[in-house]
């Protein structure tokens, strides 16, 4: 099969037959073996029947109904579970992103080589109020994994069919494939710049202060889990080593200009209770990359590697 498209839904049945119509319009011009994969996130309006009603017409169109609200990363890591196209291609349901890109995405798969390209809304139709929040995020994520794209957030994305069989995306990870896909071994990552369409049908389902919020936070687990994630006391034991060695030398001095000079008292000084808690913390640290190291070594997971080829082993 020549491409899957998965399109996350979530309270879109306005657009989906407008959509679904064009994304059969592009891919039979193209003479494309496809399929797509509508993935319902707990739609309360009628979404389902919708998909439903397009399966009917076309057997191509695919559906996956959650029982109630999961989020994007849900509906995109169980479309991925399903796809069978050579190339993936993932799109929003609200019209924003144009079926229109899927041939060129697809041509930057299949014969430039990328393993992933990302679309990069360059021009948008969006308020200030998100497009200044969304360039110092790009720029801050593109800065600490190192991967130069304007866009990580974009939901129109291109994928070889391997890199969405080897990466698990979950919580609200949707916004950092890119960098889930690099620390999974893929490195060839492209970027194309696509039409942002303004909104048709119904209303954003994202925004508020805490979406960057949670962004920001969700950067920092997936560079600590993809760092230490099997070796969790190389980072806790480092630095717990460090606190303890740097507490345990301040209070060896203080003990010794204790002895030296017996009026100076040691109990009622600052830097001996700074000490104390330097170490304690440094011990605590220490501590917690053991109990890591445990749980890290017992996970059902721990030796799941991913392996390109095979020669001569059944």
């Amino acid at each position: 099969m020549d491409v899957s498209i998965v399109v996350p839904v979530y309270n879109e049945d306005e657009s989906l037959p407008e959509l679904c119509a064009w994304i059969q319009r592009v891919v039979k011009e193209n003479n494309f073996s496809y399929e797509v994969i509508f993935v319902d996130d707990g739609s309360s309006d009628n979404s389902w029947n919708v998909v439903q009603s397009l399966n009917a017409l076309d057997n191509n169109i695919k559906g996956i109904k959650f029982q109630r609200n999961y989020g994007k990363s849900a509906a995109l890591n169980e479309g991925f579970k399903v796809a069978k196209g050579n190339v993936v291609i993932t799109m929003d349901a609200d019209m924003q992103d144009s079926p229109d890109e899927i041939p060129e995405l697809r041509r930057m798969i299949m014969v430039d080589g990328f393993d992933l390209v990302s679309g990069w809304k360059k021009q948008r139709h969006d308020p200030i109020s998100k497009t200044i929040p969304s360039k110092f995020f790009n720029w801050v994520t593109s800065k600490v994994s190192k991967i130069k794209l304007h866009d990580f957030n974009c939901g129109l994305k291109a994928y070889r069919l391997k890199v969405v069989k080897s990466i698990e995306v979950y919580g609200e990870m949707h916004r950092y494939i890119p960098v889930i896909a690099k620390w999974s071994g893929f490195k060839k990552i492209g970027e194309k710049v696509v039409e942002h369409r303004a909104r048709k049908y119904g209303t954003t389902k994202f925004g508020g202060i805490s979406r960057f919020i949670n962004g920001f936070l969700d950067l920092a687990s997936i560079t600590f889990v993809s760092k230490y994630g099997k070796r969790p006391m190389h980072f806790f034991g480092t630095w717990g080593t460090i606190c303890f060695i740097v507490g345990f030398i301040m209070s060896i001095y203080l003990i010794i200009s204790r002895l030296l000079h017996p009026t100076i008292g040691l109990s009622n000084r600052p830097p001996f209770f700074i000490a104390l808690t330097i170490m304690i913390i440094g011990s605590q640290l220490f501590l917690t990359g053991f109990v890591a190291e445990l749980i890290s070594r017992n996970a059902p997971g721990r030796n799941s590697y991913l392996i390109e080829k095979k020669m001569g082993i059944e």
